[in-house]
């Protein structure tokens, strides 16, 4: 990846729906070399996929919490029944395994506090598996970007 693909990269996470036209124009190159340069990093998997930013709150979402869980023991399948449960709750946008305190953080987005308390004791809650849960809630975001610098 060179300086005129990170270009491209950065146009992109700006303004994902850019033309091929457009996109070449602002990277100084012909609109050919431009589409060929593009769809070598989604070949590569540098571009993952392209997606709309919805506004969290006009969407009806306006509860974001953090919460940790650490699980009670580490074994596969509570690992893989923990892991999979993440993955089919829409609520959870975003799951990390961190090092620390704590085995994982989740991102959470709900409809207000009686959603956040339907979520947990109706998806958490009936988790086997974990031993802790730690929430924080989110009162005000200083910063909030996909755009890798």
């Amino acid at each position: 990846m060179d300086a005129k693909d990170r270009q491209i990269l950065r146009e992109l996470q700006r303004d994902g729906r850019l033309t091929n036209a457009e996109l070449a124009e602002r990277v100084h190159l012909s609109p050919s070399p431009c589409l060929r340069r593009v769809r070598n990093l989604e070949k590569a998997g540098v571009i993952d996929r392209y997606v709309a930013i919805v506004d969290r709150g006009e969407a009806g979402y306006p509860v974001t919490a953090f919460v940790q869980v650490t699980l009670a023991r580490h074994d596969k399948e509570v690992v893989d029944a923990f892991e999979k449960r993440v993955r089919e709750t829409p609520q959870i946008l975003t799951c990390h395994l961190m090092t620390g305190s704590s085995d994982y953080l989740l991102q959470i987005v709900v409809a207000g506090l009686d959603a956040y308390e339907d979520f947990m004791r109706e998806t958490l809650h009936k988790t086997p598996g974990i031993a802790t849960i730690n929430t924080s809630f989110v009162y005000g975001t200083v910063k909030d970007t996909v755009e890798l610098p």
